[in-house]
Protein backbone atom coordinates (compact mmCIF):
# COMPACT_ATOMS: atom_id res chain seq x y z
CA UNK A 1 0.00 0.00 0.00
CA UNK A 2 1.32 3.39 -1.01
CA UNK A 3 1.08 6.39 1.07
CA UNK A 4 2.14 9.78 1.35
CA UNK A 5 2.47 12.06 4.93
CA UNK A 6 -0.51 13.09 6.81
CA UNK A 7 1.35 16.48 6.12
CA UNK A 8 2.60 18.70 2.74
CA UNK A 9 6.19 18.94 2.13
CA UNK A 10 6.23 22.56 3.23
CA UNK A 11 5.20 21.52 6.81
CA UNK A 12 7.96 18.91 6.75
CA UNK A 13 10.75 21.19 5.79
CA UNK A 14 9.39 23.66 8.51
CA UNK A 15 9.26 21.20 11.44
CA UNK A 16 12.25 20.74 14.13
CA UNK A 17 13.67 17.36 13.75
CA UNK A 18 15.13 15.66 16.75
CA UNK A 19 16.84 12.21 16.48
CA UNK A 20 18.12 10.68 19.45
CA UNK A 21 20.68 8.55 18.80
CA UNK A 22 24.25 9.22 17.15
CA UNK A 23 24.64 5.44 16.02
CA UNK A 24 25.19 3.93 12.57
CA UNK A 25 20.87 4.08 12.22
CA UNK A 26 20.78 7.69 12.97
CA UNK A 27 23.79 9.00 10.79
CA UNK A 28 22.33 6.25 8.17
CA UNK A 29 19.02 8.34 8.34
CA UNK A 30 21.29 11.71 8.37
CA UNK A 31 22.69 11.00 5.27
CA UNK A 32 19.34 10.08 3.65
CA UNK A 33 17.52 13.51 4.69
CA UNK A 34 20.01 15.87 3.92
CA UNK A 35 20.20 14.46 0.11
CA UNK A 36 16.22 15.66 0.01
CA UNK A 37 14.94 19.21 -1.12
CA UNK A 38 12.32 18.79 1.20
CA UNK A 39 14.04 17.46 4.25
CA UNK A 40 13.12 19.23 7.40
CA UNK A 41 15.69 22.31 8.04
CA UNK A 42 16.03 22.24 11.22
CA UNK A 43 17.62 18.86 12.30
CA UNK A 44 19.29 17.85 15.99
CA UNK A 45 20.87 14.79 16.66
CA UNK A 46 21.97 13.72 19.96
CA UNK A 47 24.11 10.98 20.72
CA UNK A 48 25.36 10.04 24.53
CA UNK A 49 28.92 8.97 22.99
CA UNK A 50 31.29 11.98 22.94
CA UNK A 51 32.59 11.29 19.65
CA UNK A 52 30.27 11.32 16.36
CA UNK A 53 29.23 8.24 14.24
CA UNK A 54 31.12 5.68 13.72
CA UNK A 55 31.32 2.06 12.53
CA UNK A 56 30.60 -0.23 15.10
CA UNK A 57 30.75 -3.26 12.86
CA UNK A 58 34.68 -2.49 12.36
CA UNK A 59 34.89 -2.79 16.46
CA UNK A 60 36.28 -6.53 16.34
CA UNK A 61 39.63 -5.45 13.43
CA UNK A 62 39.99 -2.06 15.44
CA UNK A 63 40.32 -5.03 18.74
CA UNK A 64 42.44 -7.04 17.35
CA UNK A 65 44.95 -4.13 16.00
CA UNK A 66 44.02 -4.32 12.46
CA UNK A 67 42.86 -0.97 12.16
CA UNK A 68 42.98 2.70 13.77
CA UNK A 69 40.05 4.13 15.11
CA UNK A 70 39.99 6.83 13.12
CA UNK A 71 39.34 4.44 9.92
CA UNK A 72 35.49 3.99 11.99
CA UNK A 73 34.38 7.19 11.92
CA UNK A 74 31.33 7.65 9.60
CA UNK A 75 32.00 11.77 9.18
CA UNK A 76 33.83 14.60 11.62
CA UNK A 77 31.69 17.16 13.73
CA UNK A 78 32.47 19.93 10.73
CA UNK A 79 30.28 17.76 8.22
CA UNK A 80 27.00 18.06 10.37
CA UNK A 81 27.36 21.59 10.68
CA UNK A 82 28.44 21.68 6.88
CA UNK A 83 25.11 19.95 6.41
CA UNK A 84 23.23 22.52 8.64
CA UNK A 85 22.54 19.94 11.49
CA UNK A 86 23.02 20.49 14.98
CA UNK A 87 25.26 18.12 16.68
CA UNK A 88 25.01 17.13 20.05
CA UNK A 89 27.86 14.26 21.87
CA UNK A 90 28.36 13.07 25.18
CA UNK A 91 24.54 13.60 26.61
CA UNK A 92 22.10 11.40 27.18
CA UNK A 93 18.48 12.06 27.37
CA UNK A 94 16.63 11.31 30.31
CA UNK A 95 13.35 12.42 30.00
CA UNK A 96 10.52 12.76 27.50
CA UNK A 97 7.48 14.84 27.62
CA UNK A 98 5.37 13.93 25.15
CA UNK A 99 2.52 16.81 25.94
CA UNK A 100 4.75 19.50 26.04
CA UNK A 101 7.23 18.12 22.89
CA UNK A 102 9.87 18.29 25.04
CA UNK A 103 13.16 16.34 26.07
CA UNK A 104 15.63 17.03 28.87
CA UNK A 105 19.79 15.96 28.89
CA UNK A 106 21.33 14.58 31.53
CA UNK A 107 23.17 17.98 31.50
CA UNK A 108 20.21 19.68 31.94
CA UNK A 109 19.86 21.27 28.42
CA UNK A 110 15.90 21.61 27.03
CA UNK A 111 14.76 20.91 23.63
CA UNK A 112 11.63 21.14 22.44
CA UNK A 113 10.47 19.04 19.07
CA UNK A 114 7.85 19.01 16.34
CA UNK A 115 9.01 15.51 15.56
CA UNK A 116 11.03 12.80 17.30
CA UNK A 117 12.94 10.01 16.25
CA UNK A 118 14.39 7.66 18.62
CA UNK A 119 17.21 5.70 17.68
CA UNK A 120 18.54 4.80 20.73
CA UNK A 121 19.87 0.80 19.96
CA UNK A 122 20.72 -1.70 22.14
CA UNK A 123 23.06 -3.36 24.60
CA UNK A 124 24.70 -5.86 25.66
CA UNK A 125 21.89 -8.89 27.04
CA UNK A 126 23.17 -9.98 30.60
CA UNK A 127 22.51 -13.30 32.26
CA UNK A 128 20.82 -13.18 34.93
CA UNK A 129 23.03 -14.79 37.21
CA UNK A 130 24.75 -13.92 40.57
CA UNK A 131 27.65 -12.20 40.18
CA UNK A 132 27.05 -10.48 36.91
CA UNK A 133 27.40 -6.91 38.27
CA UNK A 134 30.98 -7.77 39.93
CA UNK A 135 34.03 -5.97 38.32
CA UNK A 136 35.90 -7.17 35.51
CA UNK A 137 32.43 -8.11 33.84
CA UNK A 138 32.28 -6.21 29.98
CA UNK A 139 30.65 -5.82 27.21
CA UNK A 140 31.71 -5.83 23.91
CA UNK A 141 29.48 -2.77 22.26
CA UNK A 142 31.57 0.21 21.65
CA UNK A 143 34.68 2.45 21.64
CA UNK A 144 34.75 2.33 25.24
CA UNK A 145 34.11 -1.27 25.46
CA UNK A 146 37.13 -2.22 22.73
CA UNK A 147 39.43 -0.18 24.70
CA UNK A 148 38.95 -1.81 27.80
CA UNK A 149 38.84 -5.29 26.01
CA UNK A 150 42.22 -4.21 24.48
CA UNK A 151 43.68 -3.37 28.00
CA UNK A 152 42.83 -7.20 29.10
CA UNK A 153 44.81 -8.25 26.19
CA UNK A 154 47.99 -7.04 26.92
CA UNK A 155 47.47 -7.04 30.77
CA UNK A 156 47.28 -11.33 29.87
CA UNK A 157 45.24 -13.84 32.23
CA UNK A 158 42.06 -15.79 31.94
CA UNK A 159 39.24 -14.15 29.84
CA UNK A 160 36.00 -15.45 29.34
CA UNK A 161 34.04 -14.80 26.38
CA UNK A 162 29.57 -15.28 27.02
CA UNK A 163 28.87 -15.97 23.56
CA UNK A 164 29.35 -18.23 20.43
CA UNK A 165 27.56 -16.12 17.97
CA UNK A 166 29.36 -13.81 15.41
CA UNK A 167 30.38 -10.76 18.25
CA UNK A 168 31.38 -13.27 20.74
CA UNK A 169 33.96 -15.26 18.62
CA UNK A 170 35.40 -11.62 16.70
CA UNK A 171 35.70 -10.39 20.40
CA UNK A 172 37.35 -13.92 21.44
CA UNK A 173 39.51 -13.94 18.39
CA UNK A 174 40.21 -10.25 18.82
CA UNK A 175 41.79 -10.99 22.54
CA UNK A 176 43.92 -13.75 21.49
CA UNK A 177 45.45 -11.98 18.69
CA UNK A 178 46.33 -8.61 20.62
CA UNK A 179 47.61 -10.06 23.69
CA UNK A 180 50.73 -12.35 24.28
CA UNK A 181 49.62 -13.78 27.31
CA UNK A 182 46.65 -14.03 27.26
CA UNK A 183 44.21 -17.97 27.66
CA UNK A 184 40.96 -17.44 26.10
CA UNK A 185 37.82 -19.02 26.45
CA UNK A 186 34.38 -18.92 24.43
CA UNK A 187 30.82 -20.55 26.07
CA UNK A 188 28.57 -20.84 23.90
CA UNK A 189 24.70 -22.08 25.41
CA UNK A 190 24.02 -24.35 22.30
CA UNK A 191 25.56 -27.24 21.01
CA UNK A 192 26.99 -25.73 18.24
CA UNK A 193 28.68 -22.62 17.79
CA UNK A 194 26.56 -19.45 15.39
CA UNK A 195 23.18 -21.79 16.04
CA UNK A 196 21.16 -19.74 14.21
CA UNK A 197 23.35 -19.73 11.18
CA UNK A 198 25.30 -22.49 10.88
CA UNK A 199 24.23 -26.14 10.55
CA UNK A 200 25.98 -29.13 12.24
CA UNK A 201 28.50 -29.54 9.82
CA UNK A 202 29.81 -26.01 9.04
CA UNK A 203 29.58 -25.37 12.99
CA UNK A 204 31.92 -28.13 13.61
CA UNK A 205 34.31 -26.41 10.74
CA UNK A 206 34.59 -23.27 12.40
CA UNK A 207 34.98 -24.75 15.84
CA UNK A 208 37.94 -27.10 14.85
CA UNK A 209 39.68 -23.47 12.93
CA UNK A 210 39.48 -21.74 16.09
CA UNK A 211 40.65 -24.21 18.36
CA UNK A 212 43.62 -24.88 16.01
CA UNK A 213 44.22 -20.74 16.61
CA UNK A 214 44.53 -21.22 20.22
CA UNK A 215 41.17 -20.51 21.50
CA UNK A 216 39.20 -23.04 23.85
CA UNK A 217 35.27 -23.48 22.50
CA UNK A 218 33.30 -24.77 25.42
CA UNK A 219 29.43 -25.80 23.71
CA UNK A 220 26.63 -26.37 25.66
CA UNK A 221 27.61 -24.62 28.49
CA UNK A 222 25.09 -23.70 31.11
CA UNK A 223 25.88 -20.62 32.92
CA UNK A 224 25.40 -20.50 36.93
CA UNK A 225 27.14 -17.86 38.74
CA UNK A 226 30.24 -15.53 38.82
CA UNK A 227 32.61 -15.87 41.79
CA UNK A 228 34.20 -13.03 43.21
CA UNK A 229 37.79 -12.53 44.65
CA UNK A 230 36.55 -11.42 47.92
CA UNK A 231 37.20 -7.72 46.62
CA UNK A 232 34.28 -7.31 44.68
CA UNK A 233 36.44 -8.95 41.16
CA UNK A 234 35.42 -11.63 39.20
CA UNK A 235 37.61 -14.70 39.33
CA UNK A 236 35.92 -17.87 38.13
CA UNK A 237 33.24 -19.00 36.22
CA UNK A 238 30.44 -21.62 37.26
CA UNK A 239 28.42 -23.79 34.81
CA UNK A 240 25.57 -25.59 35.84
CA UNK A 241 27.28 -29.21 35.48
CA UNK A 242 29.80 -27.67 37.90
CA UNK A 243 32.96 -26.82 36.03
CA UNK A 244 34.80 -24.01 36.95
CA UNK A 245 36.88 -21.67 34.74
CA UNK A 246 39.88 -19.03 35.91
CA UNK A 247 38.70 -16.11 34.95
CA UNK A 248 40.47 -12.42 35.37
CA UNK A 249 37.48 -11.16 32.77
CA UNK A 250 34.62 -11.75 31.42
CA UNK A 251 33.20 -10.43 28.51
CA UNK A 252 29.47 -10.69 27.15
CA UNK A 253 28.15 -11.37 23.68
CA UNK A 254 25.55 -13.34 24.27
CA UNK A 255 22.65 -11.26 22.41
CA UNK A 256 21.26 -7.56 22.77
CA UNK A 257 18.35 -5.89 24.96
CA UNK A 258 16.97 -2.82 23.03
CA UNK A 259 17.34 0.59 24.61
CA UNK A 260 13.94 1.21 25.00
CA UNK A 261 13.62 3.06 28.54
CA UNK A 262 12.76 5.94 27.04
CA UNK A 263 10.21 4.75 25.29
CA UNK A 264 8.49 3.49 28.26
CA UNK A 265 9.12 5.97 30.42
CA UNK A 266 7.07 8.50 28.12
CA UNK A 267 4.24 5.95 27.71
CA UNK A 268 4.61 4.65 24.53
CA UNK A 269 3.60 1.27 23.78
CA UNK A 270 6.24 -0.99 24.08
CA UNK A 271 6.97 -5.13 24.05
CA UNK A 272 10.58 -6.07 23.84
CA UNK A 273 11.27 -2.61 22.16
CA UNK A 274 9.52 0.17 21.26
CA UNK A 275 6.48 -0.66 18.92
CA UNK A 276 5.77 0.64 15.85
CA UNK A 277 3.70 0.24 12.15
CA UNK A 278 4.95 0.00 8.42
CA UNK A 279 5.89 3.62 8.69
CA UNK A 280 8.21 3.37 11.84
CA UNK A 281 5.58 5.67 14.16
CA UNK A 282 5.13 5.07 17.36
CA UNK A 283 2.06 5.06 18.95
CA UNK A 284 2.52 8.68 19.37
CA UNK A 285 2.01 9.85 15.50
CA UNK A 286 4.90 12.74 16.70
CA UNK A 287 7.26 10.32 17.52
CA UNK A 288 9.19 7.99 15.40
CA UNK A 289 11.27 4.75 16.61
CA UNK A 290 14.33 3.12 14.12
CA UNK A 291 16.76 0.51 14.49
CA UNK A 292 17.63 -2.44 17.11
CA UNK A 293 15.13 0.54 19.75
CA UNK A 294 12.28 -0.26 17.81
CA UNK A 295 9.99 -3.46 17.01
CA UNK A 296 7.94 -4.27 14.06
CA UNK A 297 5.26 -7.23 14.29
CA UNK A 298 7.04 -8.73 16.98
CA UNK A 299 9.97 -8.32 15.40
CA UNK A 300 13.18 -6.98 16.53
CA UNK A 301 16.67 -6.07 14.60
CA UNK A 302 20.02 -6.33 14.68
CA UNK A 303 21.22 -6.69 11.51
CA UNK A 304 22.03 -3.38 9.10
CA UNK A 305 20.61 -4.85 5.91
CA UNK A 306 16.86 -4.87 7.51
CA UNK A 307 17.16 -1.12 9.16
CA UNK A 308 18.93 0.07 5.60
CA UNK A 309 15.25 -0.50 5.02
CA UNK A 310 13.87 1.46 7.78
CA UNK A 311 15.90 4.15 6.94
CA UNK A 312 14.15 4.06 3.09
CA UNK A 313 10.83 4.21 4.65
CA UNK A 314 11.42 6.57 7.23
CA UNK A 315 13.36 9.43 5.49
CA UNK A 316 10.84 9.62 2.81
CA UNK A 317 8.37 9.78 5.53
CA UNK A 318 9.72 12.68 7.29
CA UNK A 319 10.27 14.29 3.86
CA UNK A 320 6.38 13.98 2.71
CA UNK A 321 7.09 11.93 -0.36
CA UNK A 322 5.74 8.28 -1.13
CA UNK A 323 6.57 5.64 0.57
CA UNK A 324 5.35 2.03 0.25
CA UNK A 325 6.09 1.33 3.93
CA UNK A 326 8.42 -0.99 5.43
CA UNK A 327 8.11 -5.04 5.18
CA UNK A 328 10.01 -7.28 6.57
CA UNK A 329 11.65 -9.33 3.58
CA UNK A 330 14.18 -12.55 3.82
CA UNK A 331 17.61 -11.54 4.41
CA UNK A 332 21.36 -13.40 3.36
CA UNK A 333 23.54 -13.34 6.50
CA UNK A 334 27.36 -12.62 5.17
CA UNK A 335 30.27 -12.99 7.61
CA UNK A 336 33.90 -13.08 7.78
CA UNK A 337 35.20 -14.66 11.13
CA UNK A 338 39.22 -14.50 11.34
CA UNK A 339 39.54 -15.00 7.67
CA UNK A 340 36.92 -17.49 7.48
CA UNK A 341 34.15 -16.54 5.33
CA UNK A 342 30.37 -17.73 5.82
CA UNK A 343 27.09 -16.90 3.85
CA UNK A 344 23.49 -18.14 5.21
CA UNK A 345 19.99 -17.53 4.40
CA UNK A 346 17.18 -19.46 4.99
CA UNK A 347 16.54 -22.49 7.86
CA UNK A 348 19.15 -24.03 9.69
CA UNK A 349 17.71 -27.55 10.23
CA UNK A 350 16.70 -30.08 7.26
CA UNK A 351 13.08 -31.22 8.10
CA UNK A 352 11.35 -34.23 6.43
CA UNK A 353 10.17 -32.82 3.21
CA UNK A 354 13.58 -31.02 2.19
CA UNK A 355 16.07 -32.24 -0.67
CA UNK A 356 19.51 -32.02 0.89
CA UNK A 357 22.43 -31.21 -1.30
CA UNK A 358 25.80 -31.34 0.24
CA UNK A 359 29.04 -30.90 -0.91
CA UNK A 360 32.44 -30.92 1.33
CA UNK A 361 36.35 -30.33 0.09
CA UNK A 362 38.13 -31.32 2.65
CA UNK A 363 41.70 -30.01 1.41
CA UNK A 364 40.32 -26.66 0.58
CA UNK A 365 38.39 -26.27 3.23
CA UNK A 366 34.90 -25.77 1.71
CA UNK A 367 31.85 -26.70 2.29
CA UNK A 368 28.04 -25.68 1.00
CA UNK A 369 24.10 -27.04 1.90
CA UNK A 370 21.15 -26.46 0.42
CA UNK A 371 18.08 -27.05 1.15
CA UNK A 372 15.30 -27.54 -1.51
CA UNK A 373 11.69 -28.23 -1.26
CA UNK A 374 10.15 -29.05 -4.69
CA UNK A 375 13.20 -28.17 -6.32
CA UNK A 376 13.13 -24.09 -5.22
CA UNK A 377 15.71 -23.69 -2.91
CA UNK A 378 14.76 -22.32 0.77
CA UNK A 379 17.72 -22.13 3.03
CA UNK A 380 21.94 -22.53 2.32
CA UNK A 381 24.86 -22.76 3.98
CA UNK A 382 28.10 -22.01 2.68
CA UNK A 383 31.69 -22.35 4.70
CA UNK A 384 35.40 -21.35 3.09
CA UNK A 385 33.94 -20.25 -0.76
CA UNK A 386 30.87 -18.09 -0.24
CA UNK A 387 30.93 -16.91 -3.89
CA UNK A 388 27.60 -18.75 -4.73
CA UNK A 389 25.85 -17.76 -1.92
CA UNK A 390 24.35 -14.03 -3.62
CA UNK A 391 23.40 -16.49 -6.71
CA UNK A 392 21.80 -19.11 -4.40
CA UNK A 393 19.98 -16.37 -2.49
CA UNK A 394 18.70 -14.91 -5.94
CA UNK A 395 17.26 -17.75 -6.64
CA UNK A 396 15.86 -18.59 -3.62
CA UNK A 397 13.93 -14.98 -3.73
CA UNK A 398 12.62 -16.31 -7.26
CA UNK A 399 11.28 -19.34 -6.73
CA UNK A 400 12.76 -20.96 -9.25
CA UNK A 401 12.56 -24.33 -10.10
CA UNK A 402 16.14 -25.93 -10.43
CA UNK A 403 14.89 -29.56 -10.39
CA UNK A 404 16.21 -29.64 -13.90
CA UNK A 405 19.53 -29.00 -12.87
CA UNK A 406 19.67 -30.39 -9.40
CA UNK A 407 23.06 -32.65 -10.05
CA UNK A 408 25.43 -29.15 -11.09
CA UNK A 409 23.62 -26.96 -8.12
CA UNK A 410 26.66 -27.58 -5.55
CA UNK A 411 28.54 -25.80 -8.10
CA UNK A 412 27.26 -22.83 -8.77
CA UNK A 413 25.16 -20.41 -11.18
CA UNK A 414 27.86 -21.16 -13.75
CA UNK A 415 27.41 -24.70 -14.47
CA UNK A 416 23.54 -24.24 -13.81
CA UNK A 417 23.69 -22.07 -16.78
CA UNK A 418 25.63 -24.36 -19.25
CA UNK A 419 22.81 -26.83 -18.46
CA UNK A 420 20.14 -24.18 -19.40
CA UNK A 421 21.51 -23.43 -22.56
CA UNK A 422 22.62 -26.72 -23.64
CA UNK A 423 18.37 -27.71 -22.87
CA UNK A 424 17.31 -24.21 -25.19
CA UNK A 425 19.80 -25.69 -28.06
CA UNK A 426 18.05 -29.07 -27.97
CA UNK A 427 21.44 -30.56 -26.66
CA UNK A 428 21.21 -34.26 -25.08
CA UNK A 429 19.00 -34.76 -22.20
CA UNK A 430 20.28 -32.27 -19.39
CA UNK A 431 20.05 -34.58 -16.28
CA UNK A 432 23.08 -36.82 -18.25
CA UNK A 433 24.77 -33.69 -18.76
CA UNK A 434 24.36 -32.49 -15.24
CA UNK A 435 25.32 -36.11 -14.54
CA UNK A 436 28.84 -36.04 -16.10
CA UNK A 437 29.66 -32.52 -15.64
CA UNK A 438 29.21 -32.94 -11.60
CA UNK A 439 31.71 -36.63 -12.12
CA UNK A 440 34.28 -34.48 -13.76
CA UNK A 441 34.34 -32.05 -10.99
CA UNK A 442 34.95 -34.43 -7.86
CA UNK A 443 38.67 -34.89 -6.78
CA UNK A 444 39.46 -37.34 -4.18
CA UNK A 445 39.03 -34.76 -1.43
CA UNK A 446 35.53 -34.14 -2.05
CA UNK A 447 32.30 -35.45 -1.51
CA UNK A 448 28.77 -34.74 -3.21
CA UNK A 449 25.71 -36.05 -1.26
CA UNK A 450 21.95 -35.74 -1.92
CA UNK A 451 19.33 -36.93 0.92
Amino acid sequence: METTSRCSPHDHQNVHLVIIGNGMASHRLIEALVKQPTRPQRITVIGAEPTPAYNRILLSPLLAGEMQQEALSLRDAQWYADQGVTLIVGEKVETLDRASQTLTTNSGRSLDYDHLVIATGSRPALPDIPGIELEGVHGFRDLQDAEALEAIAQQGGDAVVIGGGLLGLEAAEGLRKRGSDIKVSVLQRSERLMNRQLDVTAAHLLKDTLTQRGLQIITGAQLARLESDGQGRVTKVHLADGRQLNASSVIIAAGITANAELGRQAGLRTDRAIVVDEWLTTSDPTISALGECCQFKGTTYGLVEPIWRQVEVLAASLCGTPSQGYADAPSATKLKISGVALYAFGPTEASAEHDVLSYHDIGRGDYRRLLLRNGQIEGAVLYGDTSQGPWYFEQALAGTDLNAYRQALLFGGADVEVLREAASLHSPDSSELSSKHSSSKHSSHTTSEAA
